[in-house]
């Protein structure tokens, strides 16, 4: 069976970013167009779908590290802060943004909540991943034909 480390992430992201628009559950919020993923961010995201990137990649990484909470989704997404002329130091992504997307991915039923521990993926969210990659696999098997094996 092919499983969601196996294949590239960024292909599997785009892949579930798509899935995740057909979605009625899954929709960015009225402040996502304006709204900084974290301190050390100076604007909003320019992408116009980055909300469902954004919800696949938690997807994924609730798969990967799950259960996992909304802090630890805000660590995952955070990174340098420009402090001026001090050093760089480590900060944390928007926690209302990894908050929502939570929520939005339970209400959808891809994530259950884990008593005292954060979300874990439920059996429709692993389906999900798992069809993904399996076509993330096939097609990448037709232009190399040793990959063929792991199908």
């Amino acid at each position: 069976m092919t499983d969601a480390k196996e294949v590239p992430a960024p292909l599997l992201v785009r892949r579930l970013a798509e899935e995740l628009k057909k979605i009625e559950a899954i929709r960015p919020p009225p402040w996502a167009r304006f709204v900084r993923t974290g301190a050390h961010t100076e604007r909003a995201p320019l992408q116009p779908d980055w909300w469902y990137v954004r919800s696949a990649s938690v997807l994924r990484k609730v798969y990967i590290r799950g259960p996992v909470g909304i802090s630890r989704l805000a660590q995952e997404y955070g990174g340098r802060r420009d402090r001026g002329s001090a050093p760089y130091h480590a900060v944390s992504g928007s926690r209302s943004v990894a908050q929502e997307i939570v929520h939005q991915l339970e209400r959808s039923g891809l994530l259950v909540p884990v008593k005292q521990r954060g979300r874990r993926l439920s059996p429709a969210g692993q389906s999900l991943l798992h069809k993904a990659s399996r076509e993330i696999l096939s097609q990448l098997a037709q232009g190399n034909p040793a990959l063929r094996k792991y199908l």
